[in-house]
């Protein structure tokens, strides 16, 4: 053991800037592939959504199919395939079909190059299809009886989905939500497939040029486990506060006294 913790110290000594290099990928793949898939899941949920009714007009049903064919679609195929490797499609497809090698885009080897470009866009499709299947969860568990309410008022259907069932559909799916941040953390890592130097990647330039692997995978497990602890507290605090409980809140069990 003595022999491993004098790894750790060495790796760290040396090859710091490299931890910290792919733990800024990380976390920027992990955040912006969050917080942009929340966004493209909720339209996602609202297609899967859709109504269609016999009697509607010709004309509503001639973009309802298609959108509704198209989210259904688009969900069971990238849920129903690993992250890694729709990785390699994108990869492949955009350097032999669309001729674009985005490392030459953006070269480099330690944050903003080329393939995080990539890497983005892909944790950002797949995270959607997944918000997508949250948020739909979460809107379907409104009660009909705000969404009858609020038509009542007057209401159209646009501003009761995105005024009274959103809202109350994302505090739902807080807790969900906020997994699928902890998943894209600890995910991001297959994304070194395509050259993005994400924390994995980093952590495999700094093993095989110091050679202490178990010391490497040491490291970078600690790091793994500290960011994923430290986004479960801050998503805790969140829920918390929008409950109105943040005076109740207990980080890693620390007790604070209730408010007056």
């Amino acid at each position: 053991m003595g022999n491993v913790f004098n790894d750790i110290g060495y790796l760290l000594e040396n090859y710091f800037h490299m931890f910290v290099y792919g733990l800024l990928s990380t976390l920027i793949l992990a955040i912006f592939g969050t917080v942009v898939g929340l966004l493209l899941g909720i339209f996602l949920a609202f297609g899967k959504n859709i109504t269609v009714k016999k009697e509607e007009r010709l004309i509503n049903k001639f973009w309802k199919y298609p959108v509704i064919w198209f989210c259904n679609i688009y969900s069971t195929v990238i849920r129903g395939t690993p992250m890694m490797v729709q990785a390699m499609i994108f990869k492949y497809f955009c350097q032999l079909v669309l001729k674009i090698n985005w490392n030459v885009i953006l070269p480099g080897m330690n944050v903003l190059n080329g393939w995080l470009i990539a890497g983005l866009v892909v944790i950002t499709f797949n995270t959607a299809a997944y918000m997508g299947e949250i948020i739909r969860a979460g809107l379907n568990g409104v009660d009909n009886g705000q969404i009858e309410g609020a038509r009542s008022l007057g209401l159209n259907a646009l501003q009761t989905m995105f005024l009274i069932a959103l809202p109350q559909a994302l505090r739902n799916s807080l807790p969900t939500i906020g997994n699928e941040l902890i998943v894209n953390i600890k995910d991001s890592s297959v994304l070194n497939v395509i050259g993005v130097s994400e924390l994995f990647f980093q952590a495999g330039q700094a093993a095989n040029k110091g050679y202490r692997y178990l010391a490497t995978y040491i490291i970078i497990a600690i790091i793994y486990l500290l960011c994923t602890l430290l986004a479960t507290g801050v998503l805790k605090l969140i829920e918390y506060k929008m409950d109105g409980k943040l005076s109740k809140f207990k980080f890693f069990h620390f007790n604070n006294k209730e408010a007056c």
